[in-house]
């Protein structure tokens, strides 16, 4: 082996343990950001060194490429605040998605059109090279419309379901063939106008196809979205790898997909739905549109909430969307740390689908340099809240609602739920009545031992632990 063949070599090894330590620490809270930063040096290193391998791209376009893609990467991740950060997630999905498809149509030009090959594209590079340029191509399409839609419902930019309602599965199912069919054609129509208008098709097909599944789904279910978009990249991106012949980025790219499989499975199960369904019947893709009509209500004040809070031996906090939106990660952090001055057992509830995206609430939290001990799954808590003295519950909404368990015609049956209803108190820190994803009211509302806390999270908090702190004589 030659000293260059011998420096690539080392580059690809240094690359796989890069990503397998990565991987590994990502498995742990407390070793995530180094896990993170790991992996993506170890994505650094394969893209430079599968660029210098292939050797079609020039070291100047290799050195440019790094630094304007560095520079607008880390002004995206500056600039994202905590709450965005599942919309900057989908962004990435859909250029991973991009991409993958670009690279599939560049392979097709430069080995077909531009060759002038004389037989059919598939007689030319093969029927297993045809097949992955078509599925990188396809992928690759899916996931970058999918993504664009992800991110602008995430923003509250798109809402609703479209326009075309029923008719939409026609059309899905209309687009996949017609994407099938030019898939075919463009494998076997001989290489050349004709051919590549074929490939061009396909992938135009997909990127509708994209736009069209993920135009009808909520809010609510925006979270597996995520997961499965981020699986679509990682496959698309080893179909790449087959494409230009790159066993690492087959090998990276398969790691992905799985893990956002297995994700996208563990958020599936957490909201008791199947993947099928969430594709298909849209949870909370109207939420503007559900029932907000209450009776007996009570709302209380900071300092009658604090009267109750301080005499609570156990008290558990429910933080959601609504804690990120506002960043009050740190004022909720000030409140458990006044509790357990007065001797309060204080626990973070985290159900998997509180925020927009796995692990949502675990990210804010730690902003606030909340203990990871601290913060408790919902498996693991459920079970001990019909003890707790008081729950606050921040900004969450549907997934501490108990119709999940009680109406059966609620969209949300069968949902695991946090039950903070079973707690003695339970407080609610939201700006209005509002729904949440899902677009139905929360039965927790009413309930008797219920109180709201309306106004924006920061300041409610900022108000209970003020007056905990008074009463404490602090």
């Amino acid at each position: 082996m030659s000293s260059p063949e011998t420096l690539l070599a080392l580059g690809y090894l240094l690359s796989a343990v890069l990503f397998v330590v990565g991987l590994k620490r990502l498995s742990r809270v407390r070793t995530a950001p180094s896990g993170n930063l790991l992996a993506a040096g170890g994505m650094l290193v394969a893209v430079v060194v599968a660029l210098i391998e292939i050797g079609v791209v020039p070291y100047y376009w290799i050195a440019g490429g790094l630094v304007v893609g560095g520079a607008l990467g880390a002004s995206f991740a500056l600039k994202v605040r905590m709450t965005a950060m599942p919309e900057l997630v989908a962004r990435f999905n859909g250029l991973g998605g991009g991409a993958s498809a670009l690279v599939g149509l560049a392979f097709f030009w430069l080995r077909v059109i531009e060759a002038e090959a004389a037989g059919s594209p598939a007689a030319t590079i093969g029927v297993v090279a045809m097949v992955t340029v078509v599925l990188s191509i396809l992928i690759g399409a899916v996931t970058l419309g999918g993504s664009v839609v992800a991110e602008l419902k995430l923003r509250g930019a798109l809402r609703g379901g479209g326009r075309l309602g029923a008719a939409r599965h026609v059309v899905t199912a209309g687009l996949g063939a017609v994407g099938a069919a030019a898939a075919v054609a463009g494998s076997v129509l001989p290489a050349g106008a004709a051919s590549g208008a074929a490939v061009l098709v396909v992938a135009l097909a997909a990127l509708a196809l994209g736009v069209l599944l993920a135009r009808p789904i909520g809010g609510a279910d925006m979270p597996v979205v995520i997961s499965l978009l981020n699986s679509l990249s990682g496959l698309a991106a080893a179909a790449t790898g087959v494409v230009v012949g790159n066993l690492l980025l087959i090998i990276a790219g398969t790691f992905v997909g799985f893990a956002g499989l297995i994700l996208t499975r563990i958020m599936c199960a957490a909201m008791n739905r199947s993947l099928a369904g969430v594709l298909f019947s849209g949870l909370g893709a109207d939420s503007e549109a559900g029932d907000s009509e209450y009776h007996g209500v009570r709302q209380a004040g900071g300092e009658e909430a604090a009267m109750i809070l301080e005499n609570a031996g156990s008290v558990v906090l429910v933080p959601g969307y609504g804690l990120a939106a506002g960043q009050a990660q740190h004022e909720l952090w000030e409140l458990a740390q006044a509790l357990e001055s007065r001797g309060a057992e204080v626990r973070f509830a985290i159900h998997p689908v509180a925020g927009r995206m796995p692990g949502h609430m675990n990210v804010v939290l730690a902003e606030a340099d909340v203990p990871y001990d601290k913060l408790v799954e919902m498996e693991r808590i459920a079970d001990q809240l019909r003890h707790t003295d008081a729950c606050v519950v921040v900004g969450a909404n549907d997934v501490v609602n108990p119709a999940a368990t009680e109406e059966p015609t609620s969209p949300i049956y069968g949902m695991p739920i946090l039950p903070v209803h079973q707690a003695r108190s339970v407080f609610v820190i939201k700006r209005s009545l509002a729904p949440g994803f899902a677009g139905i009211k929360n039965e927790l509302f009413e309930q008797p031992h219920t109180m709201m806390l309306f106004g924006g999270a920061k300041d409610v908090l900022r108000d209970l632990t003020a007056e905990l702190r008074e009463s404490a004589g602090v």
